[in-house]
């Protein structure tokens, strides 16, 4: 089991940044592929980033590429979402998710075994 913590939401304008942290406690944390997700009102919940286990590899949803980074601190069991260039549509409730299994995509939600509780992401027109 892992626990997942979420924080560094917030209000910004458009084009302004945002780190999001995920604190980790629980079983070893470099055993878990990291992942952030985001839920918007009335929206379904969807993918944004991935990092695998050594951070070797990264992925993005298209929309926040070259404009978000995803980051893993294996030391500190932390995993970041920087994102910059925010807009108005990045407006959701963002989750930290964990997957120990090795099967499913990456950018499906329900590949995933742990999730935090959320925190809110507003960007201002």
């Amino acid at each position: 089991q892992v626990q997942l913590v979420e924080s560094g939401g917030g209000l910004v304008q458009a084009g302004g940044s945002l780190r999001l942290s995920c604190a980790a406690s629980g079983r070893t944390f470099s055993s878990y592929v990291m992942g952030w997700f985001r839920q918007a009102p009335g929206k379904e919940r969807e993918f944004v980033a991935v990092i695998t286990r050594s951070a070797d590899r990264t992925y993005y949803e298209d929309s926040v590429k070259g404009r978000f980074t995803i980051s893993r601190d294996n030391a500190k069991n932390t995993v970041y979402l920087q994102m910059n260039s925010l807009k108005p549509e990045d407006t959701a409730v963002y989750y930290c998710a964990a997957r120990d299994n090795y099967s499913g995509s990456y950018y499906v939600a329900t590949s995933y075994d742990y999730w935090g509780q959320g925190t809110q992401v507003t960007v201002s027109s």
